[in-house]
């Protein structure tokens, strides 16, 4: 062997020791909390091996632990669909709650053995871990449950999620872990320390500090924030990973990950013991927590008790008791949001509570104000709703000395001066003046916002300034921005007002249902979106549907039919409609992704039960093809599933559907319904 050769391999070998040595002492200090060396020796160890891997690029790894310090910034951030939806939980804010769901699992259960694992609920942001054998390939927030952005080059950056699985002999060919992404108490305080030295804005609390740094262009910065995860579930592919959820975790943390304090309960008592006796050591947690998690440990049970469309029914979120504070109201000012519904908001001597500074609550309306009877001046008690909408909860009369000033609801619009009605029976008054421009601003950010035609970049500043010098007066007018025009406003250079038009331009080819829900139709949300465009598949077939056909569709219902009849009614609706097709935005639902023909007749209406394992396509694949031909995907078999779609190991689901006589289809039956 030859002296380069052995000097070399001696290289190797001790990049392969510190690089396993870096990762041991990660793991005391991120994982289990029992540091062995100094932060000094630890940066030393991280240095000797970047120096070695600069030297030698072609040792550097993709789960070296030198690529936590970040790389070069990001462009944006791709889209990425999850092939298991992450779905909410349902809240429960009393003890009662809590055994009203232990009475309907039991009931689903019919019997059978049940326990819940009960978990501590960080207060964070959800965060989809995909590993391809051991090495982690793929970070993806939660989004809207269904899509979410790959953060990948961020999601490496944070210590406490391993690059490389420990299991390496006991790993999954594909596997999800999900967790909490999170700031600790210690770290949200030193970086609001530095933002105080920079004359930067404070973070509000440690969860938006949290959000807000995973979505960082530049790599580097997420790194100096030390962020920290706790990991909470696992799916090999798109299925539950091990027969219990219990189990679940144990395989985390042997693989590497933090778990949140738990506890396996035979009995609702237990949970509601477990739930209270770290509600009393909250306080002394290194983080923040919000309540607790409690879940079904049978995995077998959790698929059969199924989903809603929007929580899964075998878990639900024991919130703990809103925190109160005392503070008083230094004025009463009303806003005006984009459908001209007037809403006062009390403005607070600043005060701590529940992690957050507060110095806003709203009081909802006229009657509202009425009801407390608060004034300015008033000392008020205030809580957050579910820790997260302040609210006036009562004035503190004894504390009253006849300054305070009684306040009088405007009987004009406070912006615009236009005329304020309150139709009967409602108890929101309306600015309805179609010039308003609070409305005109609303209606932008709201047309502009990420879930609707993602224009990124367009925010409030530049709504404003958009709105104040009269450049838009309907959303329309922003496709007819010129570079020059939007160039001289304020805190705008070429660059950013080419960009800002690139995101226009790319906006008119969303699909339906997002330009839909951003014309902010009343009681149009995304779901309401998505079946509407689905079922008219234009924006002119809707426009000319009539409220009795809008009413005969599932899960839309007579208010929203009035709603948007009432839209299309408006002759400046129907031209706003007929300047947006001129200006090339798609206003058909895009017929590659929903097509049409002699299949949608089998299909339409119909109710599909998915299950088991499809050979050439996801599950999310599959409900976006039964969808777009105009059939429905439930996650519970009942009598009144029409088709079960059954895969490889398709478990208790096919079991109930044989038993009830129903129609099972496998993956080319599906395709031949569809063909």
């Amino acid at each position: 062997m030859t002296e380069s050769q052995t000097s070399r391999n001696k290289v190797e070998r001790e990049v392969a020791r510190l690089r396993d040595e870096i990762v041991r002492h990660e793991e005391l200090y991120y994982v289990h909390a029992s540091p062995e060396i100094s932060d000094a020796e630890y940066d030393a160890l991280m240095e000797r091996l970047r120096q070695l891997e600069e030297k030698y690029p072609d040792l550097q790894t993709p789960d070296s632990p030198t690529v936590r310090v970040g790389g070069r910034p990001a462009e944006g951030f791709a889209q990425y669909v999850h092939r298991v939806p992450l779905l909410s939980l349902d809240n429960s804010y009393n003890i009662e709650d809590l055994r009203a769901f232990d009475d309907r699992c039991r009931r689903l259960a019919d019997g059978r053995r049940l326990e819940y694992v009960a978990e501590l609920k960080i207060d964070g942001l959800s965060m989809s871990l995909h590993y391809e054998g051991s090495m982690l390939v793929r970070g993806v927030t939660r989004g809207d449950g269904r899509r979410g952005e790959d953060v990948t080059q961020n999601v490496r950056t944070i210590r406490a999620i391993p690059l490389r699985l420990k299991q390496a002999d006991k790993t999954f060919a594909e596997a999800e872990v999900r967790g909490e992404v999170y700031l600790s108490r210690k770290e949200f305080e030193r970086i609001n320390a530095e933002r105080d030295e920079e004359s930067a804005a404070r973070f509000a609390n440690p969860r938006n500090a949290a959000a807000g740094t995973i979505r960082q262009l530049d790599p580097k910065i997420v790194a100096a924030r030390r962020l920290d995860l706790f990991a909470y579930d696992l799916f090999a592919g798109d299925r539950k990973a091990f027969a219990t959820h219990g189990g679940a975790l144990k395989w985390l943390e042997a693989s590497g990950f933090r778990v949140a304090p738990r506890a396996l309960c035979a009995s609702i008592d237990e949970v509601i013991e477990f739930c209270g006796r770290m509600e009393a050591e909250r306080d002394g947690l290194g983080y923040e927590i919000d309540g607790v998690v409690v879940k079904v440990n049978s995995t077998a049970l959790q698929d059969e008790f199924g989903a809603t469309s929007k929580s899964p029914r075998w878990a639900i979120a024991y919130k703990y008791p809103a925190r109160q504070a005392t503070t008083q109201v230094e004025d009463i000012v009303v806003q005006v949001g984009r459908t001209g519904a007037l809403t006062p908001v009390a403005i607070l001597t600043p005060v701590q509570l529940a992690g957050t500074i507060v110095a806003r609550a709203t009081l909802h309306n006229e009657d509202e104000i009425k009801r407390l009877g608060v004034r300015v001046g008033d000392w008020v008690m205030i809580e957050k709703s579910g820790e997260i909408i302040p609210k006036v909860l009562k004035v503190v009369e004894s504390k009253r000395t006849g300054a305070e000033k009684i306040f009088s609801f405007p009987e004009q619009c406070p912006v615009c001066g236009g005329v304020v009605s309150r139709p009967e029976g409602e108890v929101v008054s309306r600015c309805v003046a179609a010039d308003c421009p609070a409305q005109l601003k609303g209606r932008l950010l709201h047309f502009a916002s990420r879930r609707a035609m993602r224009i990124e970049g367009l925010g409030e500043a530049l709504a404003e300034q958009f709105v104040s010098r009269k450049m838009v007066r309907d959303v329309t007018d922003l496709y007819a921005l010129r570079l020059e025009d939007v160039a001289a406003l304020e805190r705008m250079a070429d660059k950013s007002a080419s960009n800002l038009l690139e995101q226009i331009t790319a906006s008119k080819h969303r699909d339906l249902p997002y330009l839909l829900f951003g014309l902010g139709i009343r009681h149009v949300g995304e779901r309401t979106a998505g079946i509407l465009a689905r079922h008219f598949r234009s924006l002119e077939r809707l426009g000319a549907a009539s409220v009795e056909e809008m009413d005969a569709i599932h899960e839309i219902g007579l208010t929203v039919a009035e709603s948007v009849r009432d839209w299309f009614d408006d002759a400046g609706n129907r031209t706003l409609c007929q300047r947006l097709r001129e200006a090339g935005v798609r206003t058909e639902l895009e017929a590659s992704a929903h097509p049409g023909g002699e299949a949608d007749g089998r299909v339409v209406g119909k109710q599909f039960v998915l299950t088991g394992k499809l050979e050439t396509m996801s599950r999310d694949e599959a409900r976006a093809l039964i969808e777009g031909h105009g059939g429905r995907v439930t996650s519970t078999v009942s009598k009144k599933t029409d088709f079960v779609v059954a895969g490889e190991d398709a478990g208790s689901k096919l079991d109930k559907a044989t038993g009830l006589g129903l129609t099972v289809i496998d993956e080319n039956g599906l395709r031949e319904l569809l063909a």
